[in-house]
């Protein structure tokens, strides 16, 4: 169990660098957004355009606290 707590761990700190470079990269938040929804789109997860950005908002908050 302590192995399969220290990959999610991991995983979860993937995501969220991967999202915090996403948001600070030089693009629009429009083409940001996009993208974002592309990605998770091919990886199954289907948003909403407001889910999207509630996400979006929630990972850009705990990004910079």
């Amino acid at each position: 169990m302590k192995g399969l707590s220290i990959l999610a761990a991991f995983l979860g700190g993937a995501v969220v660098g991967a999202a915090a470079g996403i948001l600070f990269a030089p693009e629009s938040g429009e083409d940001t957004r996009s993208k974002i929804a592309d990605a998770l789109r091919k990886r199954g997860i289907k948003l909403s355009r407001t889910e999207m950005e509630n996400l979006v908002d929630e990972i850009a908050a705990e990004v910079k606290e």
